[in-house]
């Protein structure tokens, strides 16, 4: 696991988090912390957005180089 993956997969499991709270408890994590501001809760949302797409990337280059080295 490199670095950048190891500071993005924890902002990936926290939105995950805070979609079950939301689902389960209709009790959203990010508005509470930001109070409501609707500029930091799109911050905090873009953030986590950004992390998971990183995941995804750092997930399919893994998969390629595995393949490759099968091959």
């Amino acid at each position: 696991m490199n670095i950048l993956q190891k500071v993005t997969l924890p902002f990936t499991i926290i939105g995950a988090f805070n979609w079950a709270l939301i689902a389960l408890f209709d009790f959203n994590l990010v508005t509470w912390i930001t109070r409501g501001y609707n500029i930091g809760a799109k911050i905090i949302y873009v953030f986590i957005a950004i992390c998971a797409l990183v995941n995804i990337l750092i997930f399919f280059a893994d998969l390629r180089m595995k393949d490759r080295r099968e091959a």
